[in-house]
């Protein structure tokens, strides 16, 4: 059997029914529909902010999960923290749960009207299909690295431009327009365009650029929960972040602060990096014929010859040698010539004089 029990409470139309002679009938009509209306304005309201409460809090569980986890493998010192973190967005989850049970007895109690109990059947045409995503998964880390410098030598001006942009409807219109930029390689380019900036001590631009840097990583990571091409999540994201709650705001600026400091963190690393290879650079200029470093021989010498080094006087360094061990000169001129603090025949032709030489033209003096 048919049941018709959904029929038996319907709205009448704001104009149907008949009124007193001395009301002002247009007027009444006008103020219960103008009722009605906002009655439905209402419950649209309702039923999107559930909504949004249930997206932000799908996604906080999502990161707050994957924190615990990462927390148990790594053994962090704050995984009860992060448990009992988790712990309330369940109950929060459950709350929301019971929230849109609630709207949705309450939709089925709805009285009908005029509006709602009819719509066009063939007012436009959906075909449900989803954005195709980029097949990329199958490339070699090597063919992805020549298609980013590709991507990145065609585009370097506009994805300096995105950085750049400051209000969330411009970058909203430019990624309409340039909807290729709207990928994995931007969002590796900018995370390297702000490490660069950091290094080059432009700090306040970096954090712009970041702000911009984790917009994109917001629309990758949305492409990836709802299965579909970037490029169709870009209006979502940017009109989900202009009227979002608190907490979704909120997460975001975490996800931000978080990563500034990694920027920083990863520029101070680089710079150490590159000062270490100059230092080795230059470490390996300094070698001498045999590859030793003249600095660290010079430092191991003794001090009298030391000081006959720094005088860079020939006569006091071969009396100096004279009056050492002979096995102790040998040395100490052997790591001389290696390292090219001591040139035999070099320079001026000046003498080099074998630690062994003169320890026979010494004996030789004192026979006399």
């Amino acid at each position: 059997m048919v049941d018709y029990s959904k029929w038996k409470n319907i709205e009448i139309s704001d104009d149907e029914d008949e009124t007193h002679p001395n009301i002002d009938t247009p007027s009444l009509f006008r103020w219960r529909h103008q009722a009605r209306v906002e009655r439905m304005e209402e419950k649209k309201r309702e039923e999107l902010i559930i909504r949004q409460k249930k997206e932000d809090n799908k996604q906080k569980l999502n990161k707050i999960k994957s924190k615990v986890v990462e927390a148990e493998k790594e053994k962090l010192p704050n995984l009860d923290e992060l448990k009992k973190s988790l712990e309330e967005v369940e109950k929060e989850a459950e709350k929301i749960k019971h929230e849109e049970e609630e709207y949705q007895k309450k939709d089925k109690l709805t009285p009908w009207n005029v509006d709602t109990i009819s719509k066009p059947g063939f007012a436009k045409t959906v075909i449900n299909t989803k954005p195709a995503r980029p097949q990329d998964e199958n490339l070699t880390d090597e063919q992805r690295e020549a298609r980013m410098k590709k991507f990145i030598k065609e585009n370097e001006k506009k994805l300096k431009h995105f950085g750049m942009l400051r209000r969330y409807d411009d970058s909203k219109q430019y990624l309409s327009e340039n909807n290729h930029l709207v990928c994995e390689d931007t969002a590796n380019y900018l995370v390297i365009f702000c490490i660069n900036l950091e290094m080059d001590e432009k700090h306040d631009l970096m954090e712009h650029v970041a702000h911009q840097t984790i917009c994109m990583q917001y629309i990758l990571e949305l492409a990836k929960q709802l299965d579909t091409d970037p490029r169709a999540c870009v209006n979502a994201f940017f009109s989900k972040i202009q009227v979002a709650e608190k907490e979704y705001k909120d997460s975001f600026e975490d996800e931000l602060k978080q990563f500034k400091e990694r920027i920083r963190k990863r520029a101070a690393e680089k710079i150490e990096e590159a000062i270490k290879e100059a230092e080795e650079e230059e470490r390996l200029q300094r070698l001498g014929p045999g590859g030793l470093d003249p600095a660290d021989v010079f430092e191991s010498l003794p001090d009298e010859l030391k000081k006959c080094f720094e005088s860079q006087d020939i006569a006091l360094l071969q009396e100096t040698i004279a009056k050492m061990d002979e096995e102790q000169a040998k040395y100490h001129m052997k790591r001389c010539v290696d390292s090219g603090l001591w040139v035999p025949d070099g320079g001026k032709k000046a003498e080099a004089v074998e630690p062994s030489e003169k320890v026979e033209e010494k004996e030789k003096e004192e026979s006399s």
